[in-house]
């Protein structure tokens, strides 16, 4: 399989650190310092809610989706991933890819929500960096390396939502972008090359 859909997409990421977090049910002792900071608590038990909840997996899919779009701005992640081939995208093509973006995450998401209990996280401070805040995490998993996760919420638009997971000092949505760019070049710069491969990569995942 294509070392792009081998790698963990940033949005992917940030779903399973999401999920790491938040299975063990802790909250944040520190939620209480900036909007960002309460935003992603809200987030949190948004998350734990289903996470925890008894619901069947088919159920709790479906009632992540509108989580993650009220919370990720998928769409502007998506774009930024793509880096300078969005352009060259027709209308039709970055509609598709967008789309499936979002649908990978969801697989991903779903496909791992019963993997991480036992994990605890607790909230280190938060930064700004113009209109975005980093909030910082310690994320704790049983038998794994404690995890320095920073969450980049962004506000220019009004309301706060995550744009990016940087995990021990790697940002992943540029990670992501880096692997995109080069599957593309190694396949003639074309685009439908890109989501022919997603499309295989949501049906084997059905």
């Amino acid at each position: 399989m294509n070392t792009v859909l081998t790698r963990r997409s940033v949005l992917t990421y940030a779903a399973a650190a999401s999920v790491l977090a938040l299975c063990s049910g802790i909250r944040p002792a520190s939620a209480q310092g900036s909007s960002a900071d309460a935003f992603l608590k809200q987030f949190a038990d948004e998350l734990v809610g289903i996470v925890n909840g008894p619901n069947p997996a088919a159920q709790k899919k479906a009632a992540l989706g509108p989580v993650i779009d009220s919370n990720v701005d998928v769409a502007k992640i998506a774009r930024f991933c793509l880096g300078r081939f969005w352009a060259t995208a027709t209308p039709a093509q970055q509609a598709q890819y967008t789309t499936m973006f979002h649908q990978v995450l969801l697989n991903e998401i779903s496909g791992h929500l019963g993997d991480y209990r036992g994990v605890s996280y607790t909230m280190t401070g938060d930064s700004m960096q113009g209109s975005q805040t980093l909030v910082g995490t310690m994320i704790t998993r049983p038998n794994a390396p404690t995890a320095d996760v920073k969450w980049v919420v962004d506000s220019s638009a009004g309301a706060p939502k995550i744009v990016d997971v940087i995990a021990e000092g790697t940002s992943m949505r540029l990670t992501q972008r880096s692997d995109y760019a080069s599957y593309l070049s190694q396949h003639g710069n074309d685009i439908s090359a890109l989501l022919a491969a997603l499309q295989r990569q949501l049906g084997n995942a059905g």
